[in-house]
């Protein structure tokens, strides 16, 4: 995953943009006001809340301003001064939007933040969005999670050191003491958004499972309270935990370590696992199919199956990104000495999946302190004369953050040497290994997903899905959004020529082996949005057409398809209606600035003539190197997965593959895919909480604490194991990604089975066992 963002669609965006602007009244008709409200959300006192309110910025009582109130996926009513919201299942995002007639004015503050009082009448948590939206349709979105009858303020700085600095994660520590919630930053910091102009609030749910409510009174901009000098500074203890709060799995000590380390080595030394299962882990209580020696995938009675390679049913389900790599974080050191940023063009392997890196000590002589903000968040970090030094590593690039490149440390690692010794052979990892696969057996997990320690391949004890990245020089294309980088040119022969080197790479290590449960090449490519704007979702194919022919491969092919489609240029200028001069010029690169039905139309066919090309030489090359593995797809993003490439896809994959960051597979959203007919799986999802973890971010989807986590998780499962046409679902990530964030892009959730100190949450994994105790059952209609 990367843990990838949630961001409204474009079009969305444009149909609920908002604006407007209320000064405040004075404190005391404040209170009257506040005594006015619905009595469902507790009064927040000035006292109380530790900051002044600046600006109200709008009143729900105010029969003009109730007009700015709009919604096409939601309900709302309004009581008295309080906006009551229902989200509705039935829509993919549904939104309540607030658009005043001017946009409010906030170019005359300095340090303030946007806060609001919420109420959960309900049950059950409420995870909802806010995005704050300027003139330009340029936004910054949070989010929150809300536990059942919640009743309280949120908040979120907007101007201030609190609201610009980039410590280099997500997730922020809490800017002062205070007990309102802090909302969680969904979009980069890096975007430098402008909002001393504010046209719109739009509040908004992803993918429900069930309908949710919320009830919102006092939206208003206040003062930050003066700044703490100690923010940011200290908060890592030397186990890589939250050193400001106390939460129930912190380890306060190494012999506190070693007893819960040995409290669970005896339970699952104790433990036979899930009964009625094959050594692959399928069910040995299903139908028995034809065993062909590797996994494949069939239909029985209407749903789709991978079958195992002895011929039992088969439902991959376990946590991906199990390995050390891209679990350290950035500790405001760099180095002097370039050659510890020298990439070798032929690597194969992303900056991001790259394992430890040992710095030689020359290099490291010529240490300085590149980041003061960095340096200073930790308590402790070991002199590199220290046993614990060997989990230092560099990275070279960054993909956002505080520091473009620089010295990491992985806590993680650290911890494991903690936990099973000191030996200097590397032992630590080796137990690591086992104590996983005893893990594995005892929660009822059937397999790895994707990125996961190549040393669990040759155990055959799982089975895995290997992966690889076609990276190299070939030629790239552009989309109006690159989430995670450019999208590679598969009409480039540079690019078919790194795709097999990086295969071969594959195949070497996998050795035709029957554990090989699928291979996963690539993940979430920007393609282009599956809605919204023509740029947003053509962008790469417009990309291409603004380039020369000698310098565009793909431009060459959308050229030739083009010329043959037309023919005469005066037939393409009818149907674009655009005035290109002659082919020649159409070679040489055009752009454009509106566009015809028929264009749209070409725009689309280009798009999955690109797909097409991209799936055919991922395919044939695996087809050619790897016969008996199944292709899993490119584990497309749900916010990047046009119905161009799906279509292209499905003439090259054995499964598709998504990642489905929602509270669960919603039935009308995903029906498509009881049409498509092929087996799926889901390549990443997860839920994480602030509360009871220590970190201060809960990863994309929210629960409001560790049982709520739970039992979403379960939701979550039921949704995928009612669909005919799914597989698999693989949840990311094994561990808890670094309180400081991960060095590559500052991800820095609690979406991990374990924390830093290698602890299970033990709510979730009592749900795992739940779901997976019942799993094969369900599916097959049994009991």
């Amino acid at each position: 995953m990367k843990l990838t963002c949630v961001y409204p669609n474009a079009l969305l965006l444009s149909v609920l943009t908002l604006a407007g602007c209320q000064p405040v009244a004075s404190p005391e008709s404040q209170k009257n006001s506040t005594d006015n409200s619905a009595p469902s959300i507790e009064s927040t006192s000035l006292v109380r809340e530790q900051t002044t309110s600046l600006m109200t910025l709008v009143d729900f009582a105010s029969a003009e301003q109730q007009t700015w109130l709009q919604s096409r996926s939601a309900k709302f009513q309004l009581l008295k001064n309080q906006l009551q919201i229902g989200f509705l299942a039935q829509h993919n995002i549904s939104t309540v939007s607030i658009k005043p007639e001017q946009p409010w004015d906030l170019s005359s503050l300095s340090r303030y933040n946007l806060a609001f009082d919420v109420a959960n009448p309900q049950d059950k948590s409420v995870h909802f969005y806010l995005s704050v939206e300027n003139q330009q349709g340029e936004y910054q979105s949070r989010s929150i999670s809300i536990a059942p009858h919640y009743k309280g303020t949120v908040f979120f700085p907007l101007d201030g050191k609190e609201a610009v600095t980039e410590a280099g994660f997500w997730g922020d520590a809490m800017p002062w003491k205070t007990d309102d919630s802090l909302m969680v930053w969904r979009s980069w910091r890096a975007d430098n958004v402008d909002l001393t102009q504010i046209a719109a609030l739009n509040f908004f749910t992803i993918g429900l499972l069930e309908n949710r409510s919320i009830e919102i009174k006092d939206i208003r901009i206040r003062a930050n309270p003066e700044p703490d000098p100690q923010w940011l500074n200290k908060i890592v203890d030397q186990y890589g935990q939250n050193a400001l709060i106390d939460y129930p799995l912190k380890i306060t000590s190494d012999e506190q370590l070693a007893l819960q380390t040995a409290e669970e080595l005896a339970q699952l030394n104790a433990s036979s696992g899930m009964p009625n299962r094959s050594i692959y882990g399928g069910y040995t209580k299903g139908p028995k199919l034809k065993a062909t020696g590797f996994f494949r995938t069939e239909k029985v009675d209407g749903k789709w199956w991978m079958v195992d390679p002895q011929g039992h049913v088969f439902f991959s389900h376990g946590p991906a990104n199990v390995r050390m790599a891209n679990m350290s974080t950035l500790t405001g050191i760099d180095y002097k000495d370039d050659a510890v940023r020298y990439r070798d063009p032929n690597e194969t392997t992303p900056e991001d999946s790259m394992g430890t890196v040992q710095i030689p000590q020359a290099i490291k002589d010529s240490r300085y302190v590149a980041s003061s903000l960095r340096h200073n968040m930790f308590e402790w970090l070991p002199e590199y004369s220290d046993p614990l030094a060997k989990h230092y590593s560099y990275r070279r690039s960054t993909h956002k953050g505080a520091m473009p490149y620089g010295e990491t440390f992985s806590f993680y690692q650290a911890n494991l040497q903690r936990k099973y010794g000191n030996q200097p052979d590397g032992a630590y990892l080796t137990k690591w290994h086992e104590v996983t696969l005893s893990r594995m057996k005892d929660w009822g997990f059937t397999s790895f997903g994707n990125w996961v320690d190549p040393a669990f391949y040759s155990a055959k004890q799982v089975p895995y899905f290997a992966n690889g990245w076609i990276i190299g020089d070939f030629k790239t294309l552009s989309g109006s959004v690159n989430h995670w980088g450019l999208m590679p040119d598969p009409f480039d022969p540079e690019f078919a020529r790194r795709a097999k080197i990086t295969i071969d790479e594959i195949s070497d290590s996998v050795k035709d082996s029957p554990w090989c449960a699928g291979i996963f090449i690539d993940n979430e490519k920007s393609w282009g949005e599956r809605e919204g704007s023509i740029e947003s979702r053509y962008g790469v194919i417009l990309d291409a057409l603004s380039k020369n022919i000698t310098e565009s491969p793909a431009k060459k092919a959308f050229s030739e398809f083009l010329h043959q489609k037309y023919t005469q240029i005066e037939q393409l200028n009818a149907a674009w209606q655009t005035d290109i001069i002659d082919w020649d010029s159409l070679n040489q690169g055009v752009t454009f600035n509106q566009y015809s039905e028929s264009q749209v139309a070409d725009l689309s066919s280009l798009l999955e003539l690109l797909g097409e090309q991209y799936f055919k030489v991922v395919h044939n090359t695996l087809a050619e190197k790897m016969p008996n593995h199944l292709y899993m797809g490119a584990r497309m993003a749900n916010w990047g997965m046009p119905d161009e490439i799906i279509k292209a896809s499905l003439k090259y994959s054995d499964v598709l593959s998504f990642n489905i960051y929602e509270e669960g597979m919603q039935p009308h959203f995903w029906q498509f895919l009881e049409q498509v007919d092929l087996p799926v799986v889901i390549g990443e999802f997860h839920i994480g909480s602030t509360e009871g973890s220590g970190l201060f971010n809960p990863g994309i989807v929210h629960a409001s604490g560790q049982q709520d986590r739970a039992n979403k998780y379960k939701n979550y499962m039921q949704s995928v194991l009612d669909k005919p046409y799914m597989v698999g679902a693989h949840w990311f990530q094994y561990v808890d990604e670094p309180l400081t964030g991960r060095a590559f892009d500052g991800e820095n959730a609690n979406i991990g089975f374990v924390t830093v100190t290698d602890m299970p949450y033990p709510q979730l994994i009592d749900a795992v066992k739940e779901v997976t105790s019942t799993m094969y059952q369900q599916r097959l209609d049994t009991k």
